[in-house]
């Protein structure tokens, strides 16, 4: 089934969901993205992968950064759409926590039904370029437009659960958005500056990633580490 995201307007001139070639530009560039880095990505060598010009990718996007936050939004509501999906009558909220962070860690299982969306590179692109998406001196203003209400979907989601486990938790939307940078962070950390993590590259990553931030939320919420098991 081909999941379809409604996300902010003002991300695109036109929604590339809705036509071959909006499909083709962002399966296309988060394969480029992957390759050769945001940096030294660029529309002209977009549109040479495509096969098309420049002109007709700037029909959807003002610029390389609407790209990019498009990719993280679609990407946060992946997440997001997700958890909703495992822990779709869970009971016990330790439980939706736990499954809610191996989302936060583990967002790469493809769907056959999106042929054009790659949710593994898609996944490794947000590790890597992610924070590019919002770190910039233009956020207020994006913010204002809507920009990043995908995020903020997200964000609240995991925050709720939070809030089942302890309803007067003070910190549930900072403990929330941690979770999901602190997860993408080690990654990027284990894998390209290892002495700023205590998890390992290798197969083992995601797993000990996990294992370390049920171990962060289970001590800051007073749970006992095994509950969610």
């Amino acid at each position: 089934m081909e999941i379809r995201f409604d996300l902010c307007a003002s991300l695109s001139l036109r929604d590339p969901q809705e036509t071959e070639l909006g499909r083709k530009i962002i399966e296309n560039s988060i394969v480029l993205i992957d390759s050769i880095g945001f940096e030294s990505f660029t529309f002209k060598k977009l549109a040479v992968q495509i096969g098309s010009t420049e002109k007709s990718i700037y029909r959807y996007f003002e610029n390389k950064h609407f790209l990019l936050l498009f990719l993280t939004s679609w990407y946060w509501e992946w997440v997001k759409y997700l958890i909703e999906i495992n822990i779709k009558n869970i009971e016990s909220a330790p439980r939706k926590l736990k499954i809610a962070i191996q989302n936060l860690v583990t967002a790469t299982a493809e769907n056959p039904g999106n042929k054009y969306i790659n949710e593994n590179l898609l996944h490794r692109l947000v590790v890597q370029e992610g924070g590019k998406a919002y770190h910039i001196y233009g956020v207020d203003d994006e913010n204002k437009a809507g920009m990043f209400l995908s995020y903020k979907k997200l964000v609240k989601l995991v925050a709720d659960i939070i809030l089942e486990i302890d309803p007067k938790f003070k910190y549930s939307l900072s403990l929330s958005s941690n979770l999901f940078e602190m997860a993408n962070n080690q990654i990027f950390f284990a894998e390209h500056l290892p002495k700023l993590s205590s998890v390992a590259s290798g197969k083992k990553m995601n797993t000990n990633l996990i294992d370390m931030l049920w171990y962060f939320s289970a001590k800051i919420l007073n749970q006992d580490l095994s509950v969610s098991k």
